[in-house]
């Protein structure tokens, strides 16, 4: 029971991968037209910028006060957390019952 446990939770993180890798590009293609300076800040390759991915899991966006910004940016960042805690659950398990 704990391995299928362990590979249902890597499947919702497989899940949330894919919607972060939907989302997110949309994210940054929307800073590259509306806030240019802000995406220079996350550096040469934005998409996987420890600053870029920690401005999105804390939830930066929303200070922008951009609506259509947070239509595009909620889903990715709640995407990435799924992704993450899935992947950490997920490895607790798999450890738990080897």
């Amino acid at each position: 029971m704990g391995i299928f446990l362990a590979l249902t939770t890597l499947a919702v993180a497989i899940s949330g991968a894919m919607a972060f890798v939907l989302f997110w590009p949309m994210s940054l293609v929307h800073l590259r037209d509306r806030h240019p300076e802000l995406l220079r800040s996350f550096g040469a390759f934005p998409f996987a910028s420890p600053k870029g991915l920690k401005w999105l899991l804390l939830h930066r966006h929303k200070t922008l006060g951009d609506t259509s910004l947070n239509g595009l940016a909620t889903p990715a960042s709640l995407a990435l957390w799924c992704m993450l805690i899935a992947l950490l659950v997920s490895g607790a398990l798999w450890l738990f019952y080897r």
